[in-house]
């Protein structure tokens, strides 16, 4: 299976947020992402009703999703050679190093 297809664009929102891109893109959505995603975990511990946290939660996502378009169309070729990689090893990080360095190298943390 090929890089292109493991990513599986929709034209209008970027990569598909799949397990493999995700799991890829985890470093820079720790880092890029942080402030909403404490906020989505610290209004969860106050109140556990789901209903409370869906603004924080829809931040989290929103977030995501721009972050994940915006990798793609910086660094598209390693990208997809990265996830294309975690996708055939099933989110093994140890066999997808080569690709993993080519990666954070075009788009760096």
């Amino acid at each position: 299976m090929s890089a292109g297809m493991a990513t599986s664009l929709d034209a209008a929102e970027g990569p598909i947020p799949t397990s493999a891109v995700l799991t890829a893109s985890s470093k820079h959505i720790g880092a890029s992402c942080l402030s909403e995603n404490v906020a989505f975990l610290k209004c969860k511990q106050k109140d556990p009703n789901p209903e409370k946290c869906l603004e924080k939660g829809q931040q989290v996502t929103r977030c995501v999703l721009h972050l994940l378009k915006d990798l793609h169309q910086r660094c598209t070729k390693e990208m997809d050679a990265y996830v294309g990689c975690m996708y055939y090893h099933t989110n093994e990080f140890d066999l997808c190093r080569k690709e993993q360095q080519a990666f954070e190298k075009a788009c760096p943390l």
